[in-house]
Parts: C-alpha cells; sequence; structure tokens
C-alpha cells in the first residue's frame, strides 16, 4: 500500500524497519531524507562495512541487487542494501528482472532492509511489478508540493525542525524560493546555523540571512501589481533587470499565472465568506484579504487578458515571435499591460 513520507519517517524515527522500501516519484527530498535516514541509522557505525552496501542504478542491475539482498548479515542483526538512482536500473523494465524482483518482494529476506531510490520518475501503477511492490513493501510516492500548499508546509516544516515563522514570512520564503524543496531546506539550513536556540522568524531574518531582498523580490512585485502600483512595481522591475540571473522571468510567470488563477477562482467564488476564499486559494485568512482587494481591482475579464499576456510574454521568452525583445523589455510591457 502506498505510505506518506511523513508516516514513514515517523516510524523510521521509532526504529519500526521494513524489509522493503520503493520510493519513487517527482520530488526528491523525501525520497533523499528516507534513504538518508536509512543508512545512517538502521544498523549501527562499525557494522556497517559488513552489512551496508549502497549500488547505484547505473552501475548495477536487478539480479546483483537480489544476490545482495539474499545475504545473512555478518554479526549482525540486519543489513541494509540501498540502491540510490533507481531510475538508471536499465533491466527493471524486463520481464525477467521484474519476475526476478516481484519474487524477492514476495518472500524477501528479514534480515535486509532494501531500498530503492527511484528518483524523477513513477512506476506505472498498472503493471504487475507496481502492484506487487504496493502490496509487498514500503511504497512511497513523492509528489512536488503545490504552489498553494507551499507556504502551509514552510509552516510546518519549521515546526517539525524545532523552531517557528510568521505566517507572512512563511509566503514570502515560499514566493521567494518556489517548490524546490532541496533548495528551500538547504537555505534555511544555512540560515540556521546563525541560530543555536529555537527562534521564531520574521521576514527581516528571512531577508538578512536567505539574503532575499525584502523590498524587491517576486513576492512584493505581486503585492504591488494586485493594489495596481504602478511606481513599485517599475521600481521593482528595474531592481530584476539590474540582477537578471537573480530573477529569472519564467518562474516569475508561473508566479504570476498562479496569481492570477487565485483571482479568477475568487470571481468564481461570488459571495463567498473570507474563510471559504481562504480554503477555496489555498491560502491563511489574513493573506485571503488580500487577494480579495486584488479581485476587486481586477475584474474576471482583465483576469481572462492578462492570462493571455503572460503566455505570449513566456513564449517570447523562450523565442517564439520575440523579434529583438529582450528580457528586459519583455517584462516591462508584460507588466504595462496588466497594469493598464
Amino acid at each position: 500500500m502506498a505510505h506518506s513520507p511523513q508516516t514513514v519517517l515517523k516510524d523510521l524515527k521509532e526504529k519500526k524497519f521494513a524489509p522493503i522500501y520503493f520510493l519513487e516519484g517527482d520530488e526528491p527530498f523525501y525520497i533523499d531524507q528516507i534513504s538518508d535516514f536509512i543508512e545512517k541509522n538502521a544498523i549501527a557505525e562499525h557494522e556497517r562495512s559488513f552489512n551496508q552496501i549502497v549500488l547505484y542504478g547505473k552501475d548495477s542491475n536487478i539480479g546483483q541487487i537480489i544476490n545482495n539482498a539474499r545475504k545473512f548479515p555478518m554479526m549482525a542483526e540486519r543489513q541494509v542494501v540501498i540502491v540510490k538512482e533507481a531510475q538508471s536500473l536499465s533491466d527493471l523494465g524486463k520481464e525477467d528482472s521484474q519476475n526476478l524482483l516481484m519474487g524477492y518482494a514476495q518472500n524477501p529476506l528479514p534480515s535486509t532492509i532494501l531500498v530503492f531510490a527511484h528518483k524523477y520518475k513513477k512506476l506505472d501503477k498498472r503493471t504487475q511489478l507496481s502492484k506487487v511492490l504496493q502490496k509487498n513493501s514500503v511504497y512511497v510516492t513523492s509528489e512536488k508540493i503545490p504552489d498553494y500548499k507551499l507556504t502551509e508546509w514552510v509552516l510546518q516544516y519549521f515546526k517539525d525542525i524545532g523552531h517557528d515563522i510568521e505566517p507572512k514570512a512563511a509566503q514570502f520564503l515560499a514566493e521567494a524560493i518556489g517548490n524546490n524543496l532541496e533548495v528551500m531546506t538547504n537555505e534555511v539550513g544555512k540560515m540556521l546555523i546563525n541560530f543555536q536556540k529555537p527562534t521564531k522568524f520574521g521576514i527581516a531574518e528571512i531577508s538578512k540571512f536567505i539574503g532575499i531582498n525584502k523590498d524587491y523580490n517576486n513576492f512584493e512585485l505581486l503585492k504591488a501589481i494586485g493594489v495596481r502600483d504602478a511606481i513599485k512595481s517599475n521600481q521593482i522591475i528595474n531592481y530584476f533587470i539590474q540582477n537578471p540571473k537573480s530573477h529569472p522571468l519564467i518562474p516569475l510567470f508561473a508566479l504570476m499565472y498562479n496569481y492570477f488563477s487565485k483571482l479568477a477562482l475568487i470571481h468564481q467564488a461570488g459571495q463567498a465568506s473570507d474563510d471559504q476564499i481562504a480554503s477555496l486559494i489555498g491560502v491563511p485568512r489574513f493573506v485571503a484579504r488580500e487577494y480579495l482587494q486584488s479581485a476587486r481591482n481586477y475584474k474576471l475579464g482583465k483576469v481572462i487578458d492578462v492570462f493571455t499576456y503572460i503566455k505570449e510574454a513566456d513564449l517570447r521568452s523562450k523565442g517564439v515571435d520575440s523579434g529583438s525583445m529582450t528580457d528586459a523589455e519583455i517584462l516591462r510591457e508584460l507588466v504595462y499591460k496588466i497594469l493598464h
């Protein structure tokens, strides 16, 4: 059966280990968290030289993996076999290899912990291999966190690591970094080096220690556009143009599309309450009020036009019908069309 990454990590921390883990999906963060935890904690350090084997998909095959998994531990309770980059196993799609893996999954060696870290890909759920693994292993599908759930994820992540963060700071961090959890946690980790005790973080700390300009960032640009503040919008655009490597267009277009998609949902919701709107667009209540104000500034017809403007700008940034326009000119024109 499918397991959530959080549930699996909780069980592992309670030293509840299973014979087989199959970790797959588009989000490598949880795959790495689970496989790394097993690698560092399943057996004692002094036992690892004889009883822990780390293989890589591109250099291995299913037969080699199963042969290692069938070995008994040497003077220890268990052994660990970890297959990193399992998506690169050249024979995983071959019938003989699949039969070998399914046979082992149905009768695994209890003293072995076998881990497949199958990143960026998923098995076809209709195949017999997937069905057997789902039934006979701890099967985890690690999905990308949707943008609308990212603020909530940041809030929970800070609690999980023994700290706290203000909701506006969590939203600020989510908007600035996006849903690459590896980048997000790396940046937070570098910040936490400066804090030895549990701390509640605000926008000031995020700006100072992660290096996100608190006045000139994607988050502030969207706020300025939302209230139709042309002066502030252009000030931020000018800053972006002077620092293009830190402010690429494609992620910004995605954030703009997501922002106006929320405004479209608000218009469709009609006379809903603040709480209903917050639930509908997946943001905290205090943030929902800001979106409601923006929805009053942009009627539904204008929102639909904005989707067209974003699509045109996105294509131009990729060289389609761009003529001689630079990225700076594409961004200026887009924001001008949105505001006017």
